[in-house]
């Protein structure tokens, strides 16, 4: 959920554009980079609340001590709502959670270094403000009313639209943090490939990672919640995409879904104008309601693929949106895990052949029961667990074939390790808190802002 997009302003002419928009990220293999994300809960160190924005102890406050690290401020109406350094950026999700959109990397060695030094930058900002970060996939303590909004006019208009299309889209902005990255593709066929195996094992990345099992203080029956808040925020936006399964399916076919995603707004001038609920469509005809007599810009069609939430999503490059944030060591396992499926071509054919013969009830019945089974779930003849040790497996080899090494002479595998550990033990990091909150917790949550911080 970044902020506007830095696309050039070129007209739009017609749907052609949109679909050569799409279709100009495909690059050599040479030029294949990783872009890791990941979001954080900030809490106060005594109260354990969410820091507001403004004030001493708030974020914005946060956002300008970074400057010292030779970030630069972005201001929204005087305020400073996000920092980008070279080809990274620090922005804010909408209840403050604290986002790093990391470089385009060439490698996992350097994207856990940025992580690392990324996290040193912030505590040391944070700590003597009395602040401190946690990551895991839904805040595990306040509720909705007490988390609190950053001043920023994209959310104001999501704020206002999401309760009328679903009951958890308000949380979805306050109370979820994940970490993703991007990958990219060499051609469009390549994109397919890369996107029905991505979308098939989506929920099973998501169950390695399933770390939101408490709400408000207590254990709310999932295992991943936040994975489970994705199913009542806005069904216009999000989801699985059967047709990426469909013959024939290709940019053209996504442009397509997108024109069809309700739009949120139109930026313009530094403002955002409320265009929630309109069509795309109408705006390429120059009859949008909210901007009237007005054609897109290249920019808006960029901004409008940001407002589309499915468990992948394509950009110029793919999106992988399954996982809970968690702590320093799995923000770098997610990218080794989907680099480890994607990049090689062995990898890539061997989860292909893993995920080919699903059904579109099976991809279904994964979706939808694993935020609360995770890995425990059952699939034909066992369960979950079984297609994430094979994944695991396949993006092992894929990053050993790989082959980039660190000073160590390692291969980027290593990052893999937290993961392997689950699978092996056959749970997931929600269940492992789950147990210290009815062990030596005592059933009280508190204790994860110390024993998890960063």
């Amino acid at each position: 959920m970044s902020g506007p997009s830095h696309v050039k302003e070129v007209a739009i002419e017609g749907r052609a554009d949109l679909v050569e928009f799409l279709s100009s990220g495909a690059r050599p293999r040479e030029d294949w980079k990783i872009g890791t994300e990941h979001e954080k809960f900030g809490f106060r160190t005594d109260d354990l609340r969410p820091p507001t924005f403004d004030g001493d102890r708030g974020i914005e406050a946060l956002l300008k001590g970074l400057t010292r690290f030779g970030w630069q401020p972005v201001e929204e109406h005087g305020r400073v709502i996000a920092l980008t350094r070279d080809q990274a950026s620090v922005s804010l999700e909408p209840a403050g959670q604290l986002e790093l959109s990391g470089a385009p990397l060439e490698n996992l060695h350097q994207t856990c270094s940025e992580t690392s030094s990324h996290l040193k930058e912030v505590r040391a900002v944070a700590e003597p403000m009395g602040l401190g970060f946690l990551g895991m996939g839904f805040q595990p303590k306040w509720r909705r009313d007490e988390m609190p909004w950053m001043p920023k006019g994209r959310y104001k208009i999501m704020r206002e639209y999401m309760p009328k299309v679903g009951s958890l889209g308000l949380d979805m902005m306050t109370r979820t943090s994940t970490v993703q990255v991007n990958l990219d593709v060499g051609s469009e066929a390549d994109m397919v490939k890369k996107f029905r195996v991505s979308l098939a094992l989506q929920p099973i990345a998501t169950a390695l990672f399933a770390d939101s099992p408490f709400t408000e203080g207590k254990p709310n029956g999932y295992l991943s919640y936040r994975s489970h808040i994705w199913t009542d925020t806005d069904a216009g936006r999000t989801g699985l995409l059967d047709f990426v399964f469909e013959d024939g399916f290709g940019y053209e076919r996504y442009v397509d879904y997108l024109l069809d995603v309700p739009m949120y707004f139109v930026y313009r001038d530094g403002e955002y104008i409320d265009a929630s609920g309109q069509s795309f469509r109408d705006y390429l005809d120059g009859k949008l309601p909210a901007y009237p007599g007005h054609r897109p810009l290249l920019r808006d069609w960029a901004d409008h693929s940001t407002t589309a939430f499915p468990e992948v999503r394509l950009k110029k490059y793919l999106e992988m949106r399954g996982a809970d944030s968690g702590p320093w060591n799995r923000i770098c396992a997610l990218p080794a895990f989907w680099i480890g499926l994607l990049y090689d071509d062995a990898a890539l054919d061997a989860a292909w052949d893993l995920v080919k013969d699903f059904t579109l009830e099976e991809r279904h019945a994964l979706r939808d029961g694993v935020p609360r089974q995770a890995l425990k779930l059952p699939f034909r003849n066992g369960t979950v667990l079984d297609l994430a040790r094979k994944s695991l497996e396949i993006s092992a080899h894929g990053l050993a074939r790989r082959a980039r090494l660190n000073r160590n002479g390692a291969d980027e595998s290593i990052y893999l390790d937290p993961m392997m550990e689950f699978a092996e033990a056959g749970i997931t990091p929600a269940e492992r808190k789950l147990e210290l909150f009815h062990g030596p917790w005592g059933g009280n949550v508190d204790p994860v802002f110390t024993e998890f911080a960063y």
